[in-house]
């Protein structure tokens, strides 16, 4: 049983890793004699499925503890590690933007257009922690750090 199981984790993480490795992933695979060791955070390509996936678990976390009319949404992701540790571990830099959704109309954000209005864009540039387990189907957020960009 326990053969069962070990086999079957070292599937999924072979198979996490090799997602990575196509030409959607990791955008700097490291060779086998370099110093990065296994489970170790690797960058990612920011197009990443998985990646934009996470990245919006971010975003929907910052709206749901901000206190804004508005949502905002994600409108660039500048950096992306993943980490495999008892599932995936994102860590994303991540702009995002107030959108013309108002959060009491619950709009899906793939609707949302940003403000245009000068008075009422934002942007905030934000840390996010987004870790998946994918066989659970649980998503877990234990860092969401935004702050104003004062130069935009």
């Amino acid at each position: 049983m326990a053969v069962n199981f070990a086999c079957g984790f070292t599937a999924l993480c072979c198979l996490a890793l090799w997602s990575f490795t196509g030409t959607s992933g990791v955008t700097n695979v490291p060779s086998p004699h370099s110093t990065v060791r296994p489970g170790s955070p690797v960058p990612v390509n920011t197009n990443n499925p998985g990646v934009r996936k996470a990245a919006r678990f971010g975003v929907y976390r910052y709206n749901n503890s901000s206190n804004d009319l508005f949502l905002f949404k994600e409108s660039q992701i500048n950096k992306a590690m993943v980490q495999i540790v008892r599932g995936l571990k994102y860590m994303l830099h991540v702009e995002i933007k107030r959108t013309v959704c108002e959060k009491r109309g619950h709009s899906s954000l793939d609707s949302c257009h940003f403000q245009r209005e000068k008075n009422l864009q934002r942007m905030l540039r934000c840390y996010f922690e987004v870790w998946i387990t994918p066989w659970t189907h649980k998503v877990h957020i234990p860092v969401a750090h935004c702050h104003q960009d004062l130069r935009a």
